[in-house]
């Protein structure tokens, strides 16, 4: 790590933390509106995630605004804050689809499958932002994420081909294929995530 003549800011490794505990917690709950076969599909329990990762979005860009010298590069404690943000913004999204469009229709097996690999891939991230203070042993975080994204892109395919082969009506292709879009690209978002920290890392080694 590079060496500094001031002492950083540590507090926002504490909030980035807190941000990655918040997108494992509201994928494990998008993960059970989607399974919820049977349920009224509320969003209420994802849309609380979506507001503490708004409120500690801004904890980290009033820290950053108010801070000399930070841990890592400005632009980069931003970026990621931003990643950390979009990524709950898109899983609330999925939410408020399934509970606009789909209602109590059962889901898809695929949509299902992407909700389980997004679960995977935010406790990596957890692991992935444990280790950034230190900036040691992120790679089989890393690999781990990136096989998990092919696996969505997979699932996602397979979707595709399920949603045209005539299984379905005209309607509810559209309204399926809508969702499992969604998904896909709250997927990458967490991928995202994880190429801002290999880059931040790549900096100070």
């Amino acid at each position: 790590m590079r060496f500094r003549l001031l002492p950083s800011d540590e507090g926002f490794f504490t909030l980035f933390d807190a941000a990655a505990a918040n997108i494992a917690e509201c994928a494990r709950r998008l993960s059970h509106v989607i399974a919820d076969d049977n349920g009224d599909r509320s969003t209420d329990a994802v849309r609380e995630c979506e507001h503490e990762g708004d409120e500690l979005t801004r904890q980290i860009l009033q820290r950053l605004n108010s801070t000399f010298v930070t841990p890592f590069d400005r632009e980069d404690i931003h970026e990621l804050a931003e990643k950390l943000d979009d990524v709950v913004d898109d899983m609330q999204a999925v939410a408020a689809r399934m509970q606009l469009i789909v209602q109590r229709r059962p889901a898809i097996p695929e949509l299902k499958q992407q909700a389980d690999v997004m679960v995977q891939m935010a406790e990596r991230i957890v692991n992935l932002m444990g280790r950034l203070e230190s900036m040691k042993g992120i790679q089989d975080d890393l690999e781990a994420i990136d096989q998990l994204e092919s696996q969505g892109d997979t699932i996602y395919r397979e979707a595709l081909v399920r949603l045209f082969s005539g299984e379905y009506d005209a309607l509810d292709v559209v309204r399926w294929k809508d969702m499992v879009e969604a998904m896909e690209a709250a997927i990458n978002t967490v991928e995202d995530i994880s190429n801002v920290i290999e880059s931040i890392v790549l900096k100070h080694a």
